[in-house]
């Protein structure tokens, strides 16, 4: 039983996760990644400079991961980032942190049910991609509550479908590879490197974060891992490799199967692939485009298990609104949390085509939000790494990052880059990122005295 919630007697998160099973959450969270978004990348840096950009940003993520599981290995909390710059900067550095988290986590889901929907869509022209969104909404958030164990089971189901079908997209897509097709432009539009291709690899740094962005939501889980301090940095570290190899091939795949021109601005860039190999009307061809649908929802599903826990932990003390920290008696899972960011989603699904923001719809930009959220939560984690090697040398420490200080320092300087590109070609969503995260600091402010009464058990 979790240690937070015995004291009461109230319901505690319960411990049954399996190192297979948050493996599959690892990966299952990021794996719609691998289907769409990242090729944007190619329409700035070209198939080559993207290739270097995604190289940089997966450098970034290993040596992050590794830093970050002796975190989650030290103090496996269900608010993950909040406990830890929580212990190392004090209520403040776990305001910061909590928040960045949650906005990443709360403002990546409706981006994916929106996908989600325009999927059904295509396969179903009578349904209506909102009401296809919501519908995933309410699904997940149901099978999220009826228990962590079921959601894990499914969670990995689809994670390994996910994987078998980029696998087998990459088998068919094999017999026409073409290193010539892959190469042709491949800087910037150029054949050769120049200095003219280092502007548009910076630009393309979002979309290759997208590849791996919220890997680091199984840490949220680790209140529920039966051996946490053995399990997570098996599933963290077994997570990052499956990934990066995945998208290395999923990009070099696609980019040899003809013009990849073609596929730079569009968000089904595999079965267009595909299609320039097997045809329009090839079994392979139907294949992808119904499995697809598994890469979404395994992320979708495992991110709201990853917003919930969030939500649930910063109410427990007090920086939410403490009714959203109860636990279902029966289920043993914080059912009003992942309520509460269903609430958040389904009001950002419905305000897409009301609410435009440089241009774009509500959708492209949070997004954009969402990893603004995610880079501030790695600078932070990274530095709360720092402090607390030094504040507290003899905590116990199951995991420790290899190679300190070099890890942690790659990643937080690599962290620091992504961030500083992000500001410069996005100011605006980041002006308002950091309103809201001002926004909440005077809610932390106003809810002081709240945890002051409030003991941690």
């Amino acid at each position: 039983m979790s240690t937070q919630a015995a004291a009461g007697g109230t319901p505690a998160l319960q411990q049954s996760l399996g190192t297979f099973q948050l493996w599959g959450i690892a990966v299952g969270l990021v794996i719609s990644g691998e289907y769409f978004g990242w090729s944007y990348g190619w329409a700035s840096a070209g198939t080559l400079g993207f290739i270097v950009t995604a190289l940089f940003v997966a450098a970034m993520y290993i040596t992050f991961i590794f830093s970050f599981t002796e975190l989650t290995t030290s103090i496996p909390h269900a608010g993950g980032p909040f406990a830890y710059s929580k212990r190392a900067f004090g209520p403040l550095g776990g305001y910061l942190a909590g928040a960045a988290t949650l906005i990443e986590f709360v403002f990546a889901p409706p981006a994916i049910a929106l996908a989600i929907g325009a999927y059904l869509n295509v396969q179903f022209p009578n349904i209506d991609p909102k009401l296809a969104a919501v519908g995933a909404y309410l699904v997940f958030m149901t099978l999220n509550i009826v228990g962590v164990q079921i959601a894990a089971s499914f969670e990995l189901l689809m994670a390994l479908l996910a994987i078998f079908e980029l696998l087998v997209f990459m088998g068919v897509v094999s017999p026409g590879f073409s290193m010539a097709n892959f190469t042709k432009g491949g800087w910037s539009g150029q054949d050769s490197f120049s200095a003219l291709a280092i502007p548009g690899m910076f630009a393309a740094i979002p979309f290759a974060i997208w590849f791996f962005l919220a890997i680091e939501g199984v840490a949220m889980a680790a209140e529920e891992a039966k051996d946490p301090k053995r399990s997570i940095p098996i599933a963290y570290i077994t997570g990052i490799i499956t990934l990066v190899l995945l998208a290395i091939g999923v990009m070099v795949f696609a980019g040899g199967a003809g013009d990849w021109t073609k596929l730079a601005n569009i968000n089904d860039p595999l079965p267009q692939a595909m299609k320039l190999i097997v045809g329009d009307n090839s079994k392979w061809l139907h294949m992808l485009v119904w499995l697809g649908l598994f890469g979404l929802i395994a992320s979708f599903h495992g991110i709201i298990l990853g917003y919930s826990r969030q939500i649930y932990a910063l109410a427990r003390e007090a920086y939410l609104p403490r009714y959203l920290a109860a636990v279902h008696p029966r289920f043993k899972t914080p059912h009003r949390a992942i309520i509460a960011g269903g609430v958040v989603g389904i009001a950002a699904i419905y305000s897409d085509e009301l609410i435009k923001i440089g241009g774009q719809t509500l959708t492209a930009n949070i997004v954009t939000m969402s990893v603004f959220g995610a880079i501030t939560m790695y600078i932070i984690s990274m530095l709360s790494l720092f402090k607390l090697r030094r504040a507290e040398p003899h905590m116990a420490r199951p995991f420790r990052a290899p190679f300190y200080p070099l890890f942690p320092g790659i990643a937080l300087a690599g962290a620091c880059v992504c961030m500083a590109t992000m500001i410069y070609y996005n100011p605006l969503i980041f002006g308002l990122f950091a309103a809201f995260l001002a926004i909440g600091y005077g809610f932390f402010l106003a809810t002081k005295s709240n945890r002051a009464q409030h003991v941690t058990a």
